[in-house]
């Protein structure tokens, strides 16, 4: 359905006052909290931000309707990380975007995960050896770098067919660095931050690999995918070197802060330690589940409107920024009962969970739901199904969440080791 924008009958969503947002200007606050006060507006909500104005999204069927049916009205556009990523298939669009997606998309799906397996154990194995001495020895380990180091064996295994090294490790922590510097709501007209080191720094790493890589006789990891594909001519150069970053930070950030906060949680609460435990796989999936609820990686999805549309019973305009946010949805008393609460329990029971579509979308919705969703859950649990029955840190210290494009540990999560 269109509209007229001048049609009385369609009314603008409610805004934001414009002392809030200048208030928010001026102690220099961050934009979760400037979301936040939006929030309140309404679950379809409107608010400037200077040169261009954003429409917040939080209710499930507007949610569903930008993201799931209508996704050639609300777009990717000028993605915020295209000075990293380039035309990986987080940023691409259109027919590019398309044509990357069905190469990719076959290893990334249940039964192609299986041929990953011995990676992700390698990597699960390697973590659980390393909490074995901590443990044995008394050391403090920071579980947030243990986490991301785990991710990042993963993928790179799965990437390369071999484990990284610690050299690779810190040198792909530039990515990090990027991903911070990078705007969390794009805005038009804005110019982007001077990342020119830090992406030359990535660039010597893939640049090292791929020509290793290249340089083997065989080889079945994603990467000789990628080479293969540069070969017959669907991919450049460029594009392998876009694909092979995308697929790093995609296929370690999440899944490394989720387990982070996971932890934090558990630290908490020890009680759902034993409860996941005695329903073994199913437990295990629903703290990872709620986990994913509290704290969804991707807490801010943005889109751009390209013509006029009704959402919710409210006007959109074409050019309009849709902010549609898991976190705001995930954490709505009317849907989620007790909403700030960490209770696992409610994945184990489906009367306690809200029906319908838009209610629940850690990894999005439509055709450009996170690709690796099952890769990532998988990765997760492989490693708890090891980790949760043999040890049991003791947090030293509690940081809280930092909103970047993704929401992780503010700080690093020190902990003491024992044996369970």
């Amino acid at each position: 359905m269109t509209f007229v924008p001048s049609d009385p009958a369609v009314p603008a969503p409610p805004a934001l006052s414009p002392a809030h947002v200048a208030a928010w200007q001026e102690r220099g606050g961050s934009v979760f909290e400037l979301l936040g006060r939006v929030r309140e507006a309404g679950p379809v909500a409107r608010v400037s931000l200077g040169s261009a104005d954003a429409v917040l999204v939080s209710l499930p069927e507007a949610v569903h309707h930008v993201l799931a049916l209508h996704p050639e009205r609300y777009v990717k556009r000028s993605h915020r990380l295209a000075p990293l990523f380039g035309g990986g298939v987080l940023t691409a669009a259109g027919e590019a975007w398309r044509s990357q997606r069905r190469l990719l998309q076959r290893y990334f799906t249940g039964q192609g995960i299986r041929r990953f397996e011995p990676a992700i154990g390698g990597a699960a194995e390697r973590t659980t050896q390393l909490w074995e001495r901590a443990a044995r020895t008394g050391e403090v380990r920071d579980l947030a770098a243990d986490l991301r180091f785990y991710s990042l064996d993963v993928i790179w295994r799965c990437l390369t067919g071999r484990p990284v090294t610690h050299e690779t490790y810190d040198e792909l922590r530039a990515v990090d660095a990027v991903i911070s510097a990078l705007p969390v709501v794009p805005r038009p007209g804005d110019t982007p931050p001077d990342l020119t080191a830090e992406v030359a720094r990535i660039d010597a790493v893939v640049k090292r690999t791929v020509d290793e890589v290249r340089a083997e006789p065989s080889g079945d990891g994603l990467l000789r995918v990628l080479l293969d594909a540069e070969q017959a001519r669907h991919y450049t150069e460029q594009l392998v070197r876009d694909e092979l970053v995308t697929l790093v930070f995609a296929g370690h950030e999440t899944t490394a802060s989720t387990l982070a906060w996971l932890y934090l949680f558990l630290d908490a609460e020890p009680h759902w330690r034993g409860w996941a435990l005695d329903r073994g796989a199913d437990g295990v999936q629903a703290l990872v589940a709620e986990t994913l609820r509290l704290y969804p990686i991707a807490w801010l999805m943005p889109r751009y409107a390209t013509e006029d549309d009704v959402l919710a019973g409210y006007r959109v305009r074409a050019g309009d920024i849709i902010l549609t946010s898991p976190w705001f949805t995930h954490r709505d008393p009317g849907l989620w009962p007790d909403p700030d609460a960490f209770l696992p329990d409610r994945f184990t029971d489906p009367a306690r969970r809200p029906s319908g579509h838009g209610t629940y979308y850690p990894f999005g919705l439509g055709p450009r739901a996170c690709l690796g969703a099952q890769f990532a859950l998988r990765e997760a649990g492989v490693l708890l199904e090891r980790l949760l029955p043999a040890f049991v840190p003791t947090l030293l210290e509690r940081p809280g969440p930092a909103f970047d494009i993704t929401v992780h540990p503010a700080g690093p999560v020190p902990a003491t080791i024992r044996r369970a």
